[in-house]
């Protein structure tokens, strides 16, 4: 027996679909729900196996059918008739839907309702309803729309930038590093997912009204990023584009779970992805009572789709103390994820070398280098002002020491020929790895 939910929010469908399945011997009609937020509240009973609901109903995106599948529930969704078949496949398939019904084709919905009740898991995508042609099954890797990839179709990184608190310079590493990776020529996005008060826009002078973050939120959640990704971007130059972060920091609660992780998954197709995060790694056990994401859910998502961190801290005492603990607590959130640490504002009168940096870091963490960034406050003022990267400011000691790391981020091999010369001085000069 199959226990069934179904929102139809008025659709002329409803009554049809009603009388179909409750003719079926196998199926059990438990609610008619008023709308998907009804529908969300039912299915955490318990009590359902299949939510039948409208493709285009309000509500229905990404987070609606995770929380259906985290509560057993298998969603079969009805499609417009004037949809055409491919849109409706595509569109299911970005918001985790396995199976769609035109509702040229309602005869067919009993079949789709029993297929998905008899699915072997509730967590499963894999089990696609595929009821005859007119159904519309999962689509494989959902590749329609995706942006082209970088030359050569070797996709890009997702580089996480984070520190621990007290504004040891994560965002304006997380712009310069990206400002280096465009002057070499590669394609890159910088997306600001710093839930307590991101400043991407501000240091590159952007002014956007329209926050490009959470345009990117609305649209992972309704399964059109990938087709719609360049709305989202301000383009810097030719090579660098931003996605622009939160307008004010209490807007964090609407960057629902997964959407941040889907973004930088489908930037990725575009090239390297430099994302500066949040300093806090602490889970929101409030967020576990709710569909509301914990405030520090885009932190956590973006290392863990990150395929290298790089950490920030400050040169000075407390600086050091804290990146001390924060890198075990980044071991403890994601062990065996690569991770460069960077020791910002480094100079002189601070009265220890870099050895004895280097010392107290491998005590703490193994990490895959260690670098070292002068204080050059000169530059980075000269930067501010202007609403420009280090990078198009001019040569400086900052700069130098950032071009230095981004040799080591780099994958062999992927350095554009200009500029290569005087890379292994700089490389010298601004990075050192614990022996």
């Amino acid at each position: 027996m199959v226990i069934v939910l179904i929102v139809a929010s008025g659709a002329a469908w409803e009554s049809t679909v009603l009388q179909l399945l409750g003719e079926h011997p196998g199926v059990v009609v438990l609610k008619r729900c008023v709308d998907v937020d009804d529908l969300l509240a039912s299915a955490a009973s318990g009590q359902a196996d299949v939510a039948v609901v409208g493709l285009d109903a309000p509500g229905l995106d990404l987070a609606a059918v995770d929380h259906l599948r985290r509560h057993g529930v298998r969603p079969v969704a009805i499609a417009p008739g004037d949809a055409s078949h491919d849109a409706a496949r595509l569109r299911a398939s970005r918001i985790g839907v396995p199976a769609v019904v035109p509702d040229t084709e309602l005869a067919r919905v009993p079949e789709a309702v029993t297929a998905a009740g008899s699915a072997p898991s509730a967590g499963d995508l894999d089990a696609a309803v595929g009821v005859g042609d007119p159904v519309v099954g999962l689509v494989d890797g959902a590749e329609d729309g995706v942006p082209p990839g970088p030359p050569g179709g070797r996709p890009g990184r997702v580089i996480a930038v984070w520190g621990p608190a007290g504004a040891p310079g994560r965002t304006t590493l997380a712009v310069t590093v990206a400002a280096e990776l465009a002057r070499r020529r590669r394609r890159t996005v910088l997306v600001d997912a710093d839930p307590w008060g991101g400043a991407v826009a501000q240091q590159l002078g952007i002014l956007d009204e329209v926050s490009g973050l959470l345009a990117a939120a609305r649209l992972a959640g309704s399964g059109a990023l990938a087709d719609r990704l360049g709305t989202v971007l301000r383009a810097v130059d030719g090579h660098l584009a931003v996605v622009t972060g939160l307008p004010r920091p209490d807007r964090w609660a609407e960057v629902r779970a997964g959407s941040l992780e889907h973004l930088l998954d489908v930037a990725r197709g575009m090239g390297e992805v430099v994302v500066d995060t949040g300093f806090c790694l602490e889970d929101d056990p409030v967020a576990e009572l709710g569909s509301r994401p914990g405030r520090n859910a885009m932190t956590l998502g973006a290392l863990d789709v990150a395929d290298l961190a790089v950490v920030v801290g400050a040169a000075d005492p407390v600086g050091l103390s804290r990146l001390a603990r924060g890198l075990v607590d980044l071991r403890d959130r994601a062990p065996g994820l690569p991770v460069h640490v960077v020791v910002n504002r480094m100079r002189p009168t601070l009265g220890w070398s870099t050895r004895d940096i280097a010392g107290m870091v491998s005590g703490v963490a193994r990490v895959a280098g260690l670098h070292f960034l002068p204080e050059d406050r000169a530059a980075v003022d000269r930067a501010l002002v202007t609403g420009r990267s280090l990078v198009e400011v001019g040569d400086s000691p900052l700069a130098r020491a950032v071009a230095g790391l981004v040799d080591v981020l780099e994958p062999a091999g992927a350095g554009a020929a200009a500029g290569r010369t005087g890379r292994v001085r700089r490389r010298r000069a601004g990075t050192t790895r614990p022996r």
